[in-house]
């Protein structure tokens, strides 16, 4: 991983992305919980009459749900790119260095064509919903499908088209009114999210393969930095108490 000074776009993808989803979570949250049990409340029913104040945020729930999925899928590449994920190293702990590293490239080997089953396992559930065609294989791609139901009219339960989304409707509902957010687009987290788990996978396998990184799991390692915290603190505390002590005697 680059150093913060030189960070790159593909570098913050994630974090910027979960960040914002944090954000939105948070706020629609909060927002329906005022909504629910203040602007209904009975004590505050005149002004939100004399207002106009919603009394129920229908659609907030579902937009919720659809955001905490998000983050999961994308959280899932945010710990490959952090080496976050965590896993058992008790047999490489006694193997010997060369081991290790051979079972660590056939793990990253396996990670990569698991996460690119996955890639197109994402593709395949949401080109549908975008009009465009699955591909055709059963493990991997071997095409697009020549014939397929487009799904593009499919939407979502509760939340609203925005005007500014409006656009949509004639790139995938051939000119007809949404009346919901179409599914495309909470769907297109998973070839979104996918990829990125890929591409994060091979820039794993890239350090591993240049002696960068030994292990892409959190094992002892994590045991060993909370070690070190414990021991920083302690050492702390330990000065602590000494200075009390000699301003004590003086």
């Amino acid at each position: 991983m680059t150093h913060s000074g030189s960070r790159t776009f593909s570098d913050s993808i994630e974090e910027t992305l979960i960040s914002l989803i944090l954000g939105l979570m948070t706020l629609i949250t909060f927002a329906n919980v005022i909504v629910r049990y203040v602007f209904n409340a009975s004590y505050f029913q005149p002004i939100t009459n004399a207002l106009g104040l919603p009394t129920n945020l229908l659609w907030a729930l579902e937009v919720v749900t659809i955001l905490f999925a998000w983050l999961v899928i994308l959280g899932i590449s945010y710990c490959v790119k952090n080496v976050s994920h965590l896993g058992v190293d008790a047999v490489l702990n006694i193997v010997s260095k060369k081991a290790r590293r051979g079972m660590t490239i056939f793990a990253i080997a396996c990670c990569i064509v698991y996460s690119f089953l996955l890639l197109k396992g994402g593709w395949d559930f949401w080109s549908n919903f975008a009009n465009l065609p699955q591909t055709t294989g059963r493990w991997f791609p071997t095409g697009f499908e020549d014939k397929y139901l487009a799904k593009g009219w499919y939407e979502t339960e509760d939340i609203d088209i925005p005007s500014v989304l409006r656009f949509l409707e004639g790139w995938f509902n051939e000119g007809d009114a949404y009346e919901k957010v179409p599914r495309l687009l909470p769907y297109v987290v998973m070839p979104i999210g996918f990829g990125l788990l890929f591409f994060r996978f091979c820039q794993l396998g890239i350090q591993v393969l240049r002696g960068t990184r030994d292990l892409i799991i959190v094992s002892h390692e994590a045991e060993d930095a909370v070690e070190e915290a414990a021991a920083k603190v302690a050492a702390v505390e330990n000065n602590l108490k000494d200075n009390l002590q000699k301003n004590k005697g003086k």
